[in-house]
């Protein structure tokens, strides 16, 4: 089977996108070179056919960037990683838009209050950027922290979504 790949304009920049059927496995504003690499073995080895759309997918995500931001919430997704990441990327998608924790907060919804480095891994290694919201992930205190994309990227989404 072959995975579909995208690219769309947003406010916030160009997102590009990778599919397997209606199962998101990347999605990036950097560049769409690299992101072949971030999936696992067995989807890297599909090949991948450029299209405009990615159906269910694309039209989510273009109703997300128009205000309703619950539309994410329909897309499912897979990325390969460690155990503790799988259980971080699970708490990220369970914050409500409009909220913020902390990576302290994401350390102990992912099953270990000590492993607060761990989580910032996390958030740096998330593959599915704004579907699975790293960008909710703020240091104690509520200084924005970093984002892979840049802080204006950070922020503006935060902003979207009513958290700043």
């Amino acid at each position: 089977m072959t995975l579909y790949a995208t690219s769309t304009k947003t406010p916030v920049g160009v997102l590009h996108l990778i599919a397997d059927e209606q199962v998101l496995l990347a999605a990036s504003f950097g560049s769409a070179d690299g992101m072949v690499d971030s999936l696992d073995l067995i989807d890297a080895a599909k090949g991948v056919e450029k299209v405009k759309r990615i159906p269910k997918i694309s039209d989510l995500l273009d109703d997300y960037f128009a205000g309703d931001l619950e539309a994410i919430n329909a897309i499912f997704v897979r990325q390969p990683g460690p155990t503790f990441s799988q259980a971080a990327w699970k708490a990220m998608r369970k914050i409500k838009a409009g909220k913020t924790i902390s990576y302290a907060d994401l350390a102990d919804r992912a099953g270990s209050t000590a492993a607060v480095r761990a989580a910032g891994s996390a958030c740096a290694k998330n593959a599915i950027v704004v579907v699975v919201p790293c960008h909710r992930i703020v240091k104690t205190g509520g200084a924005l922290g970093n984002y892979a994309h840049g802080l204006d990227a950070k922020e503006w989404l935060l902003r979207h979504e009513g958290a700043l």
